[in-house]
């Protein structure tokens, strides 16, 4: 398929080939959903903890006599029927990340892209480059050709353009060697330099 490369001045475009069978696919949400799942999962911090009745800082003595009192046998005061003991079967710290295999990862990255492209939201640069640090020219320029909302993707990240967009709350930016399901799903547009879309080809292909 082919798609038309902007200029960033918007002063002129041409066109690129896209591989179909990165960019030319009919999405399935099934895998795209179930790396994004993947993604959240490995993200979680996992560090919810509640004491477990050893760690309860109590004494461990008999409350009173099993029999002959008229009430009901109890033991320590850590017991979670106490106020102040311990919760019974509560959270402990640990890893919600769970294996995926590579190729489902790749095909739902490709899958994602295949998404962007059949919703007219892929847009391709000629390169994200500025000469010099400023936020509000920036600014213009994407809106100039209608990048609001959109994750900007590169082969490697210019310094002056990272500085100058860092600031845009609507624009993300990612080098190609990050690129991920969860991020081109978060943003209403997806925009490859000509760089990224030839280093995205080497990578799924």
């Amino acid at each position: 398929m082919k798609a038309t490369v902007l200029n960033l001045d918007a002063d002129g475009t041409s066109e690129i080939e896209l591989k179909d069978s990165i960019f030319g696919l009919e999405p399935r949400t099934d895998l795209i959903q179930r790396v994004v799942v993947w993604q959240l999962a490995k993200r979680r911090a996992g560090t919810h903890k509640v004491l477990t009745r050893g760690e309860i800082n109590r004494t461990k003595k008999k409350v009173y006599k099993q029999k002959g009192t008229g009430q009901a046998r109890h033991g320590a005061r850590s017991a979670p029927l106490f106020v102040g003991g311990a919760k019974a079967m509560g959270p402990v710290q640990h890893s919600h990340a769970f294996d995926l295999p590579k190729k489902v990862r790749a095909l739902g990255l490709r899958h994602a892209l295949s998404a962007k492209a059949k919703d007219g939201t892929l847009i391709v640069i000629e390169s994200a480059k500025s000469q010099s640090i400023k936020t509000k020219d920036l600014a213009k320029r994407l809106d100039r050709i209608g990048i609001g909302n959109a994750l900007i993707v590169d082969g490697e990240l210019d310094g002056n353009f990272a500085l100058s967009a860092r600031n845009l709350a609507r624009i993300g930016l990612l080098p190609t060697a990050g690129l991920n399901v969860y991020d081109i799903l978060r943003r209403e547009k997806l925009v490859l330099t000509t760089a990224a879309v030839k280093a995205i080809e080497e990578r799924l292909s």
